[in-house]
């Protein structure tokens, strides 16, 4: 019987947990979720560490899966399989990367791709970005957490990388109790590394740039765009390391402007601008975005293409705190000043808008009112008094 982290890993003396009456069919559907409020809180659930291997049960018994239960988040269970009695061990994660491995291959030629994403393959609150030789590793949820001693057995056996870096410092870790930190769990990263993309040549900090330091998830945006800025103009708000520009700079872009607060990202978009031949058409500058886009305008720059990064999705926790600037939260102070409100988390998701339903963007639509049945006072047929017909005026009948 195999212990990983201090949780059992084996069916025989796995937690049990148990779905309130009614909660299931979601999580029966496929999804691979449990929350809070629909897990039965007993004693015994709540006094489990956060990340342990559990076995989901229906209210009857019926096992839903293996997975692992964090009692004190919004998201309390998380299946990583359907088979209830599957061990989590290094072996299972083994597997999972080899299938994860096998279906990138098919798209890409080069080992340059987010390999893994989280529940999409089957792997809850684990993301792996690959650098070539060098790989990195985001652990965003405790059950994840816990289970890292065999994943990275298990990434060593499978990849054999160079390197490997823990990026386990992003905000939703706060959500599962858990703290931040960088580090390098095996071999050693020296500067920035390659990164290789449609033909082009890029530089990324996988140690103190954003996220795990490269935005695979925008390879197909990137593409996007550098076809409609050929021979135009573009404009590449909070631009980072410089991806969407170079990409539309190499495509056949007139000339690319970058926008972006961060020194260290602006030099890594200069060196990569460089790398692929378009640094003379390539202008990235160190400003405030807002104060930026009003100077472009007032000296009349015009821009055939303008892109800029999509806004942060709002934090997911039970409920948040609204400050001054109408900005969330993640951990609200014990006493909140000024003018500060807590507000419902769906509040902070969808914007509010009086008389109109989610189908126009829209807060909470009215349930529509259901129809009596047949044996309701209402809808039962009462026999209408006999009248005589009225007479004709002329006396005719």
């Amino acid at each position: 019987m195999a212990d990983v982290g201090g949780t059992m890993t084996t069916d025989a003396a796995r937690p049990q947990v148990f779905l309130h009456a009614g909660r299931d069919r979601r999580v029966q559907a496929g999804h691979p979720w449990a929350y809070s409020n629909e897990v039965r809180m007993t004693l015994e659930i709540k006094a489990l560490a956060p990340g342990s291997v559990a076995t989901l049960h229906r209210v009857d018994g019926k096992p839903l899966g293996v997975g692992t239960v964090n009692p004190h988040a919004l998201i309390a269970f998380r299946v990583f399989d359907r088979a209830a009695g599957t061990a989590i061990d290094e072996d299972f994660l083994a597997e999972r990367l080899t299938r994860a491995i096998a279906l990138r291959e098919r798209f890409y030629d080069q080992p340059f791709y987010r390999l893994v994403h989280a529940e999409s393959d089957g792997l809850p609150g684990l993301v792996i970005d690959r650098f070539g030789n060098v790989v990195v590793i985001q652990s965003n949820t405790a059950g994840m957490n816990r289970l890292l001693d065999p994943l990275l057995a298990a990434v060593l056996a499978v990849l054999a990388p160079a390197a490997i870096v823990l990026r386990n410092d992003g905000r939703t870790r706060a959500f599962e109790g858990l703290d931040t930190h960088v580090g390098i769990a095996d071999g050693d990263v020296d500067g920035l590394v390659e990164v290789r993309e449609g033909g082009l040549a890029f530089r990324a900090d996988v140690i103190g740039g954003q996220k795990t330091g490269w935005y695979f998830d925008q390879r197909d945006n990137r593409a996007f765009v550098a076809a409609l800025a050929v021979e135009g103009r573009l404009l590449d708000a909070y631009c980072h390391t410089g991806g969407f520009a170079i990409a539309a700079a190499a495509a056949g872009a007139r000339d690319v402007v970058g926008l972006d607060s961060s020194e260290a990202a602006l030099a890594i978009a200069v060196e990569s601008a460089g790398l692929n031949g378009v640094a003379a058409r390539s202008d990235f500058r160190r400003a405030d975005v807002f104060d930026a886009l009003a100077r472009l305008a007032a000296d009349g720059e015009r821009f055939g293409v303008r892109r800029r990064r999509s806004a942060r999705l709002r934090p997911l926790q039970k409920e948040a705190v609204v400050g001054d600037q109408g900005l969330p939260q993640a951990r609200p102070p014990r006493r909140a000043t000024g003018r500060a409100r807590r507000v419902s988390v769906h509040r902070l998701v969808l914007p509010q808008r009086r008389g109109r339903g989610l189908r126009h963007g829209g807060g909470h639509r009215p349930r529509p009112r259901r129809p009596f049945g047949p044996d309701h006072p209402r809808r039962r047929r009462r026999p209408r008094p006999s009248r005589a017909p009225p007479a004709s005026r002329n006396g005719l009948p």
